[in-house]
């Protein structure tokens, strides 16, 4: 077994670390990780930021040792504690795994079984590694709930997965993860799609626990904003590379590579006013000394040109009105089958949206933005209230008119996977609604239509012939839009769009939906969990909390001078927030 021994308080230390895996067509070797190394100290929290590909999971899964030993092979030293994991047999390398290195993987959704309890999962990994009974387990699960700050603990202990928000399956994971008191904890984009208040109080709780349990800390990000809030030592990861890493505070106020400036300069900014966000692009092709002060002198709006906007926007006709609008669900029945109590999801909603306008809709999950969204739209009925589409009663159209109507109006869902069927070619899923709606008069000239649109958002003509699950998030998000765009709509819906996006293509995406909307004429409403997102590409922004609205006005009053204690409290969870 090989030992090495060095100086200092290191707990791990990779060097020369190098992955391949198998392609089974071809029976060639593809290198994903090339000679990175870097060091995690006792105590201290490493953070490797990069994007999606960039080889950041990779790496940790190898020092966890979870790849398949058939397809992959990987050469170096992982190094802890003195001990070579390379080296060690299956079975050594168990008695590591869980006790003292563990991992909170990136989706908890797909990472707790769906037919077991919470409790039942946590108890039975203390079961397996402590060698206690059940009930010592279940006393052990429930302690760890509460050290979590998880509500109800005890209900937690006897609730399935789906019956849990998303911060809440989080909490749970890291339960697990912490069961057995390991030295070193790996986080692999645990926030990755959270909203931001329950980020921060998820980073927040991560920094508590290593502090009290004295854990090393792995945090693995696409955002280096989210870096910031946690990381000691930061490594930025790029095509299977470590290309700077340093100490956090050094890094992010003099960053020398121009991968890492482009990382820091593409994430929205509340402070600014910009036309368009740069990409990794302009850094990376571009001159390499550009800094991103010339970047925002060239992009930044006058005040001029902004007043010249909303000059233009507020003297029209309101394009969309929504009029004392409410959803609300039945919970409870009473005697007779009567109900007694209601969700009340959208709750006396009045407001209007002007053609060419971009209107932000802020909250946390749960608020009722996407449930708005749907009721405008009646792909979810509404309880009462008016919605007036170019002067069109919506709430009247029977199924004839929705459909007509819904040439006009269109959504991009949340999640461009579940939201393509993975049985259409992605040139069938666009054409099927220009036939649906006899758009054109023959596929020909429908799919030249749609290259058409593959081409306006920069995707490839030979794309038409690929399935969904062939393209990358950044890419399926594109198709979704283009599908928005293919019955050539007046109004869209844009549902928490980039949400689980990278940073980079997240930008991408924000200034091609801006592109969009000038070339053709678009108004949107953009639903969004990010407060900085939606000040960036909005004209007004309004912020809803438990079905109401909280508060509505321009992106840089709500920001700079926040009436409602709930928007104060979304602007301080921005990442990066000072």
């Amino acid at each position: 077994m090989p030992v090495n021994h060095y100086l200092g308080s290191q707990m791990l230390n990779v060097k020369n670390l190098d992955i391949q895996f198998l392609n089974r067509e071809d029976k060639s070797w593809f290198k994903a990780v090339n000679k990175v190394s870097f060091q995690v100290e006792k105590g201290k929290v490493l953070g490797i930021v990069g994007e999606s590909g960039s080889g950041k999971s990779v790496t940790s899964f190898s020092i966890m040792r979870l790849h398949d030993p058939q397809s992959t092979k990987i050469e170096g030293n992982i190094d802890f504690q003195n001990i070579n994991l390379l080296g060690l047999s299956p079975d050594e390398i168990r008695k590591y795994r869980g006790n003292k290195i563990a991992m909170i993987f990136q989706e908890p959704m797909t990472s707790l079984n769906p037919v077991f309890t919470c409790g039942y999962q946590v108890k039975e990994a203390i079961m397996l590694h402590q060698r206690v009974d059940k009930q010592t387990a279940k006393e052990k699960t429930i302690a760890l709930f509460k050290e979590v700050q998880l509500p109800r603990p005890e209900n937690i202990f006897d609730s399935y997965p789906h019956q849990l928000s998303g911060g809440q399956k989080q909490r749970v994971m890291i339960a697990m993860a912490l069961s057995c008191n390991p030295e070193l904890l790996i986080a692999d984009e645990p926030t990755t799609a959270l909203d931001v208040t329950v980020q921060k109080t998820i980073l927040q709780l991560l920094l508590k626990l290593k502090e009290e349990r004295g854990m090393a800390m792995i945090f693995i990000s696409h955002d280096l904003a989210v870096i910031s809030e946690i990381a000691d030592e930061v490594a930025v990861m790029y095509k299977g590379q470590i290309v700077e890493q340093g100490a956090a505070a050094q890094l992010f106020n003099h960053p020398q590579h121009p991968y890492t400036r482009g990382l820091l300069a593409c994430r929205p900014a509340p402070q600014r006013l910009l036309k368009k966000l740069p990409v990794v692009a302009d850094f990376m092709n571009g001159d390499k000394e550009m800094g991103l002060k010339h970047l925002l002198e060239m992009n930044s709006y006058t005040q001029a040109e902004i007043e010249q906007r909303r000059h233009n926007l507020y003297q029209q006709k309101p394009l969309l009105q929504v009029k004392q609008l409410c959803t609300w669900y039945p919970i409870n029945k009473g005697l007779f089958g009567k109900t007694t109590e209601y969700v009340k999801a959208v709750d006396d909603i009045t407001f209007d949206v002007f053609p060419g306008e971009t209107l932000g809709l802020v909250g946390e999950s749960g608020c009722g933005k996407t449930t708005l969204g749907r009721s405008i739209l009646r792909l979810v009925e509404p309880t009462s209230g008016e919605l007036l589409f170019d002067g069109t009663d919506l709430s009247s159209l029977d199924t004839a008119g929705l459909r007509k109507m819904r040439r006009a109006v269109q959504i991009i869902f949340q999640d461009p996977y579940s939201s393509l069927n993975p049985r259409l070619t992605i040139g069938n899923a666009l054409m099927e609604p220009l036939q649906v709606h006899g758009m054109f008069d023959n596929n020909e000239q429908r799919k030249a239509h749609v290259l058409n649109l593959l081409d306006r958002v920069d995707l490839k003509p030979e794309y038409f012939n690929r399935y969904p699950h062939e393209f990358s998030g950044g890419q399926r998000q594109r198709i979704v839009i283009a599908r928005a765009l293919a019955l050539q709509p007046r109004f869209i819906i844009c549902d928490e769009s980039v949400s689980a996006l990278d940073v980079s293509v997240q930008a991408q995406v924000l200034n091609l939906l801006r592109e969009l909307q000038q070339e053709f004429g678009l108004t949107y409403i953009f639903i969004s969990h990010d407060l900085a997102v939606v000040k960036h590409i909005s004209d007004r922004m309004i912020v809803m909390n438990k079905g109401k609205i909280e508060e509505q006005g321009f992106p840089e009053e709500i920001y700079h001078n926040p009436k409602a204690e709930y928007t104060k409290k979304l602007i301080a969870a921005i990442p990066g927030h000072a």
